[in-house]
């Protein structure tokens, strides 16, 4: 995918590292490295790593109703006023998810934290402004072409890992946005949401860099590192640059009709 300088800016913001070339070619090209000296060379093209089968589960829910708004009214009342695990008890407000309701990716993490707690909407804290700068950089907005949520709408206690019936108490909600919004990718960041996602106990390092199925329907997954871990490790960034390379090349491929 090649690099704009816009999206170098946002690379310089996401703190990945890039490299000059030592020799500049002629033509316009020459003239953009000019303006942007420290702009990388675009990523190698590669064919799109092979589809990784996910094991079988529930079929895709059913076509979103003929009236979406009110579709989205009820599964939003919904979420709010479930009690279905012990997460609604410590619970300040859910976090059914945010964006574009007819979004082309859909964005899925794994669990609010507590800044999301409190105002009700996913990745707002510096992980959210990272994951901001990580969709800008692919020409993203989380207002426009995409939706985030998470696997389960309300916060842990100190923002452990959910638990294994809180994940399925939520599991319908995450499986009727996923019908309303009929996305064209889903990017799922983390290690909770990949498992749970793609049904497998792997570690999210062998999990990512390849391209896999929604229980067996076309909808491509492609996972990645989740930005608090980013946080913590910045030296990751380059291989989550990598997976948004490979995401946005899927989705190409499936916009055109070549997935």
């Amino acid at each position: 995918m090649p690099v704009t300088p816009r999206q170098a800016a946002y690379l310089d913001a996401l703190g990945v590292v890039r490299y000059v070339r030592r020799t500049p070619p002629a033509g316009p090209v020459a003239e953009v490295l000019a303006a942007q000296p420290q702009a990388a060379p675009a990523p190698q093209a590669r064919e799109t790593p092979p589809v990784m089968p996910v094991p079988a589960g529930a079929p895709l829910p059913a076509a979103a109703a003929t009236d979406s708004a009110a579709a989205w009214s009820v599964l939003t009342a919904q979420v709010a006023a479930c009690t279905a695990c012990g997460l609604s008890r410590t619970r300040t407000h859910t976090v059914p998810g945010v964006g574009d309701r007819n979004a082309d990716w859909l964005i899925v993490g794994e669990a609010p934290g507590a800044e999301e707690d409190a105002r009700g909407e996913p990745f707002v804290g510096r992980a959210g402004k990272l994951l901001d700068a990580m969709l800008r950089a692919i020409g993203l907005d989380r207002q426009k072409g995409v939706y985030i949520t998470n696997i389960v709408k309300c916060r842990p206690p100190n923002n452990r890992d959910p638990a294994p019936d809180e994940v399925a108490a939520c599991a319908g909600f995450l499986e009727r946005q996923i019908a309303l919004i009929q996305p064209k990718l889903i990017l799922a960041v983390g290690k909770v949401a990949a498992q749970n996602l793609l049904g497998s106990e792997e570690p999210i390092g062998r999990l990512r860099g390849r391209v896999w199925r929604w229980r067996g329907t076309d909808l491509p997954i492609v996972a990645t590192y989740h930005p608090a871990y980013l946080l913590r490790s910045p030296l990751e960034k380059r291989k989550v640059w990598d997976d948004l390379c490979l995401a946005q090349d899927v989705y190409r491929q499936r916009s055109s009709g070549a997935a």
